[in-house]
């Protein structure tokens, strides 16, 4: 079943709603973050991943700075319409510290 953006419940947690994102061939997870409806909106738009930061309180297109893209090949939303998958084709490493992944930490 399909869903519009405005059923996305961004309400349910003050705006926001996390994102994992998913390597759509390898389907390795390579990171979560989160959007607004802005920022999926401009995901739709464009075909990149956008987010919204929550610590530098702004929009921000992953690659904008480091060049590593990621294309979106599907979004998915989960049956409470209150997460979503990117399903992408990663131009390069998903973790700010280049990393491919930011799950690279083990918990003790």
């Amino acid at each position: 079943m399909n869903k519009s953006i405005d059923e996305i419940d961004f309400e349910k947690s003050g705006g926001l709603v996390p994102v994992i994102v998913q390597d759509a061939n390898t389907k390795d997870i390579l990171t979560l973050a989160y959007t607004n409806k802005e920022s999926l909106e401009l995901t739709k738009k464009t075909g990149n991943s956008w987010f919204w930061s929550r610590s530098r309180n702004k929009l921000w297109m992953k690659g904008e700075e480091s060049g590593n893209t990621q294309k979106i090949k599907g979004i998915l939303v989960d049956c409470d319409s209150d997460a979503i998958i990117y399903l992408v084709e990663p131009s390069g490493p998903a973790c700010h510290t280049g990393e491919k992944v930011c799950f690279h930490h083990e918990l003790k």
